[in-house]
């Protein structure tokens, strides 16, 4: 625990740069260095092969979905440990197939959350909240006793906070109950992959001994 609680007020920092639009990977390495990237990384509870095998399902999905969607709509793709979360807006229910459909044929994708809603496209200011809502709810996790921030991955659609990541059923259940307490947020969808007390108790002991390395 003494390592999240010393990395608590620089990931802070982080976070709240990323509310307002800046580069997250960057604003990271600005306000807590090099060192604590890469220690974020290997406290991630997704193996490193998962890490880069989520890195070229976004490049793929974004670029497929964009080149299939054009100006009809508006897709954010996410992946976690493999699965991926797909929202936004699209105007129709054919649209709405055809994204998930091609989302699907990318390599290494192990299921998908269809939550695209069939509307006009959303309003920058609208996408402007969202990313606010995101930051809040993540500097509410470094805040939050007993959460591990960096286990839990926030995208906020329409003030719809959906939160993916690999964590217990009391971790889950926690990190519903602080989102819901952010201002701005709607509703709270949990897409999580649940593990055990025992695989988090391993998960620990793994990336302590890759932190003394």
């Amino acid at each position: 625990m003494n390592k999240w609680t010393r990395l608590k007020r620089p990931l802070a920092a982080a976070l709240l740069c990323g509310s307002v639009a800046i580069s997250l990977q960057g604003c990271i390495e600005m306000a807590v260095g090099t060192a604590v990237v890469g220690t974020l990384a290997a406290t991630d509870r997704r193996t490193f092969g998962a890490q880069t095998e989520d890195k070229a399902i976004l490049f793929k999905g974004e670029t497929r979905v964009a080149n299939l969607v054009g100006n009809a709509g508006h897709v954010n793709v996410t992946s976690f440990n493999r699965k991926v979360l797909l929202t936004g807006e699209v105007r129709d229910e054919a649209m709405k197939a055809a994204v998930e459909r091609e989302v699907a044929n990318i390599e290494g994708v192990q299921s998908i959350v269809n939550d695209l809603e069939i509307a006009g496209v959303s309003s920058f200011t609208s996408r402007s909240n969202d990313s606010l809502v995101t930051g809040k709810v993540k500097a509410a996790f470094v805040d939050a006793k007993d959460l591990y921030a960096n286990s839990i991955k926030v995208v906020t659609e329409r003030g719809t906070v959906y939160l993916m990541g690999r964590v217990t059923q009391r971790e889950g259940q926690l990190a519903a109950e602080v989102a819901r307490g952010v201002s701005g947020v709607n509703r709270v969808v949990k897409v999580f992959e649940y593990i055990s007390d025992d695989d988090l108790k391993q998960l620990s002991r793994t990336s302590d001994d890759v932190i003394r390395k």
